[in-house]
């Protein structure tokens, strides 16, 4: 609506101006005809009244830049124009190019002899027509400077409503596992002596601790999160063998070799293998139970790298911008999000960047994270 407001106003301005500028480019070629009958009937005069009385009138003129030449070109008179340039003849030649593109002439003829009035609009004139092209600039300027503040307070209102629903979740959370920890500890006193029953129980509390981890998760959104110096493929292999053992065994994970050099990234590890797990469960969930999730990592002077890839279905180009919008899903269930809140924390929490690298229908994608080495 503010754009067609705007357009609205420059084109009903745009209308109006041109017509005045039309009604007094029409009375200054009507003032600059008057000069040149007023000169022409002057100067049939006697001499040297007749010129003197020619020039009077041509003095009269203080708005519109004029030059009377003969009929080979060659100026004879200038009014108007700037008095330390009078004798510039390259720019008085300069001027009266102007004046030729600008207006047509007005023929002055003396005794036979022809000469012809040159003259450019007047300032008042030339500022007109300019007039709605600045005021477009302006009200460009004006839905410019509003468009960012719009979209900066509705950004400032998601963040809201992610921190919010972060912490709330943190907090819900809380009550349950607290309660669970404590009934693993119950039985796990009640159990002893049978190994059994122990085994259970510590695959119990290996699930209280993923718990206790997304917990932390959502309770570090919102907040600034300590970044430290961490192996990468350290924490690439701890996702990875995550996630295989709850992929099916169709699926073959290739991930780097934890034994070559290390190579360091400044992140936090609770939120980035969240990043990790999100891009690993799309990855799965692109392959449909068959096919190779790859990860690779390397580094230059400024950044470390990590790609993410799988041989799934692929990601159609029109949604390529889409991807990490909330809402984007491929899913029947699922809200969404992942994505997003992995680009998120990626950008956000870390100076870093996520993008689609690559992507082919029935072939694969592969997510690229861009990491600085300076944060």
């Amino acid at each position: 609506m503010l754009v067609l407001a705007g357009l609205t106003i420059v084109l009903i301005s745009l209308v109006y101006t041109n017509q005045i500028a039309r009604q007094i480019a029409d009375e200054e070629r009507a003032k600059a005809q008057l000069w040149a009958d007023a000169v022409n009937a002057s100067l049939k005069l006697n001499e040297p009244q007749g010129i003197t009385f020619a020039l009077s009138i041509l003095s009269e003129n203080k708005t519109i830049p004029a030059i009377i030449t003969d009929e080979l070109g060659n100026i004879q008179y200038k009014s108007n124009l700037p008095a330390n340039r009078e004798n510039d003849d390259v720019y008085l030649q300069k001027q009266l190019d102007i004046m030729k593109q600008t207006n047509k002439p007005i023929r002055i003829e003396k005794y036979g002899v022809v000469q012809f009035l040159y003259y450019k609009n007047s300032l008042i004139l030339t500022a007109l027509q300019y007039f709605p092209f600045i005021q477009l600039a302006l009200i460009a300027l004006f839905l410019g400077v509003g468009y960012v503040a719009f979209s900066s307070a509705r950004r400032a209102e998601q963040n809201q409503v992610w921190v919010g629903m972060s912490k709330e979740t943190a907090h819900q959370l809380g009550t349950p596992i607290s309660s669970m920890v404590a009934w693993h500890e119950h039985l796990k006193i009640a159990a002893e002596g049978n190994d059994y029953q122990q085994s259970i129980l510590k695959e119990f509390r290996k699930d209280i601790g993923r718990l206790e981890l997304i917990a932390e998760r959502f309770s570090k959104i919102g907040s600034q999160p300590t970044l430290e110096p961490v192996n990468i493929y350290e924490t690439l292999e701890s996702t990875f063998k995550y996630m295989k053992r709850r992929a099916p065994k169709s699926v073959e994970f290739n991930y780097p070799d934890t034994s070559q050099s290390p190579m360091e990234a400044r992140i936090n590890p609770p939120l980035f293998d969240w990043v990790l797990e999100n891009l690993l469960k799309n990855a799965l969930d692109a392959l449909d139970g068959k096919g190779t999730i790859s990860g690779e990592v390397f580094e230059d002077d400024r950044y470390t790298y990590i790609d993410i890839s799988d041989t799934g279905k692929g990601i159609p180009a029109n949604k390529l911008r889409t991807v990490f919008q909330p809402g984007y899903t491929t899913k029947k269930r699922g809200w969404g999000l992942g994505l997003s809140l992995t680009k998120r924390i990626v950008e956000n929490y870390h100076s870093g960047r996520i993008f689609v690298k690559e992507s082919a229908l029935n072939q694969g994608t592969t997510f690229r994270i861009q990491l600085p080495k300076n944060s």
